[in-house]
């Protein structure tokens, strides 16, 4: 039997060119989201609003949006001010990596368990081939890539599989979503066909927020707007959330990001 390809072909680069390569690509550092946008859904989450929750489940611990700034701060590197209120904000690239590091122990972890693995995505504009990638090196260490159930429905789409990722689809569209809706259905339709929940999900926003209510292990990406998910993995909810920009310019720009990921999880 051949060796097995490896599933991506980029070159893998250390820590220090990847944290030049996120900044350069505004993956990290200088990001695009402004700062009114992150101080906006800060406020939200605490007053209550349940969209920016993403499937968590906060309750009154986080009503005060200074306390989610703080952890924003420590967690993610935004400007630790309240007085910023409108122009750039900051993802550390530092803090991106780390949370890379954190995320290869787990998929190290399934790899060697050969683990059973469900990738989602509400941001396949953006993250859609990032989980691919992982996917297709945990099914070459071994691991099962869970199918997800035929005829899920969710949020007025479909619940659908591409390239081993799920993805909420409406009108012949892949749409961009914060709702837990869709992961509930994948993960109520598994119990509903008397299969087993996953060991692991792979995921972003209310995908990877419900699957981590659902007290199943969860790892995921988040950008500087998106809160709840960092608020997770401070109370121990989540296990991992890596920081960045979910939707660069160009998709590519993720490629040596990946690279490092897998690298690092023993995987390439």
């Amino acid at each position: 039997m051949g060796r097995m390809p490896k599933p991506i072909e980029t070159p893998v680069p250390n820590r220090a060119e990847l944290i030049d390569h996120l900044v350069r690509t505004r993956i990290s550092g200088q990001v695009a989201t402004p700062r009114e946008n992150n101080l906006s859904h800060y406020r939200k989450l605490a007053n209550g609003d349940r969209h920016y929750w993403l499937g968590l489940e906060l309750g009154d611990r986080w009503t005060d949006e200074q306390d989610v700034l703080a952890v924003m701060a420590e967690r993610v590197g935004v400007v630790d001010d309240a007085a910023h209120r409108f122009g750039q904000d900051t993802i550390d690239p530092e803090l991106t990596v780390s949370g890379l590091d954190r995320m290869a122990a787990r998929l190290r972890k399934a790899a060697l368990d050969r683990q059973s693995v469900l990738f989602a995505t509400g941001h396949p504009g953006g993250l859609l081939d990032v989980h691919r990638a992982t996917a297709a090196a945990l099914r070459a260490a071994g691991c099962e890539i869970v199918v997800i159930p035929p005829d899920l429905v969710a949020d007025e789409g479909s619940v659908w599989q591409f390239a081993d990722v799920a993805v909420l689809e409406r009108g012949a569209t892949l749409w961009h979503t914060h709702s837990p809706a869709p992961m509930a259905a994948i993960l109520d339709g598994l119990a509903a066909a008397n299969r087993p929940q996953p060991d692991l999900v792979v995921a972003d926003h209310g995908w990877a927020g419900c699957a981590a209510q659902r007290g199943l292990d969860a790892v995921g990406y988040a950008d500087c707007n998106d809160p709840a998910l960092f608020l997770g993995e401070a109370e121990g909810t989540l296990q991992v959330a890596v920081p960045l920009d979910d939707h660069v310019r160009d998709p590519r720009f993720y490629d040596p990001m990946v690279a490092y990921l897998l690298s690092s999880a023993g995987l390439l």
